[in-house]
């Protein structure tokens, strides 16, 4: 039973297949929205441009409907007139054409923004497979479709013929109106009918809305399953990832061993624990280079001893160090005294394996500020 639930797609989709579904062209989008929103366009063009594109229209017939006796029998001069014509017609018609392009481009943007997806272009021959386009039809979206045609196409209709009714009076009257008045009230006409038919639709797209953002989200709904293969894939692989760390540290920790035989000193516990120091003229302070413990350690006293650099026990300083700096950090300023006692004796050394002379007094013990030992809180 639970790996049915598992497999059940009942959680909502994560923003990453969000994302993958907008990179396809899968958004959300309302055809009747784009209806809506051209039909209002149509009317209010034709209630604010109507009366100047009819009377541009019917001085474009008029001047067609006028030609001499040569003109009508000219195939040429017939097919300029009509090629002139045609841009004029075109040129026209142009305003209105521009606005219900705008549209048409910007209702679709209203739910999802502006989106452009190659994958939506590339060629899918189940798009035009006859047998999978009459299981669509068959399925519950295809009939949901076929009834949401069949109301909105009953409710046009229904507005269409209030609408008529409603004008039926101006309709006869404009035979008694002058010419100019009679295109410019038509056009009034047309472009409230087209207002009347814009509402319906508004109701018609005020359904079809929250309808389609719901399909969307339901469509893109995952499983328990995917959600936890998706947050396994943005993670890692448990697996992959401490293989992953053990590398890194295996390769810091071989960082580190190249840099012991640049040391300066190394201070051991004296099994342990094991730092390597390291300081020049140029060094604001001592800089710790290398640091471990037990086996670590050994390592860095092995290869301290092998390079010739001093290994000198001071335990507490080696603890010290040890807890309170990092690789590649300065000493703690608390531990400025007792590292300069160190590394002073480490020079008197050096220059007495170079150059001879009385040999340095043995190391006397280092002893750091309070609290800076590990073992204190211990005892």
């Amino acid at each position: 039973m639970s790996e049915e639930n598992a497999s059940e797609r009942t959680e909502d989709a994560s923003p990453r297949r969000l994302e993958q579904a907008r990179e396809e062209g899968h958004v959300p989008r309302s055809h009747e929205l784009t209806t809506f929103a051209m039909m209002a366009a149509s009317g209010a063009g034709l209630w604010w441009m109507g009366g100047q594109l009819f009377a541009r229209l019917q001085a474009m017939v008029q001047g067609a409907l006028q030609f001499d006796a040569t003109g009508a029998f000219d195939s040429s001069q017939m097919m300029i007139r009509m090629h002139t014509q045609s841009i004029e017609a075109l040129l026209a018609l142009a305003p209105l054409l521009l606005l219900l392009l705008l549209v048409a481009i910007a209702a679709p943007q209203l739910l999802s923004g502006w989106l452009f997806s190659a994958d939506a272009l590339r060629f899918d021959l189940q798009r035009i497979d006859p047998l999978a386009g009459i299981s669509r039809l068959a399925s519950w979206r295809g009939i949901g479709e076929l009834v949401k045609a069949i109301i909105k196409a009953t409710l046009l209709a229904v507005v269409g013929a209030l609408t008529v009714w409603h004008y039926r009076q101006s309709l006869v009257q404009l035979t008694a109106l002058p010419l100019e008045a009679g295109i410019a009230e038509l056009a009034r006409i047309v472009g409230s009918s087209f207002f009347m038919l814009a509402g319906a639709l508004a109701v018609v797209a005020a359904a079809d809305v929250p309808f389609q953002l719901w399909r969307h989200a339901d469509e893109l709904k995952m499983s328990r399953q995917e959600l936890r293969q998706e947050a396994k894939e943005n993670d890692g692989d448990p697996q992959i990832k401490a293989a992953i760390r053990a590398q890194q540290r295996q390769m810091a920790k071989r960082r580190m061993m190249a840099e012991v035989p640049k040391a300066s000193v190394i201070v051991t516990n004296p099994t342990h624990f094991a730092v390597a120091l390291r300081y020049d003229e140029t060094m604001r302070a001592p800089r710790v280079i290398a640091k471990g413990a037990d086996l670590v350690a050994a390592k860095i006293r092995e290869l301290g001893m092998q390079h010739n650099v001093p290994v000198l026990e001071a335990p507490a300083l080696a603890r010290a160090i040890f807890r309170h700096a990092d690789i590649n950090d300065e000493i703690p300023g608390q531990l400025y005294t007792a590292v300069a006692e160190v590394l002073a004796y480490v020079f008197q050394l050096r220059s007495y394996r170079e150059h001879g002379g009385m040999a340095p007094r043995p190391l006397p013990e280092i002893v750091v500020p309070a609290g800076l030992d590990p073992n204190e809180a211990k005892s």
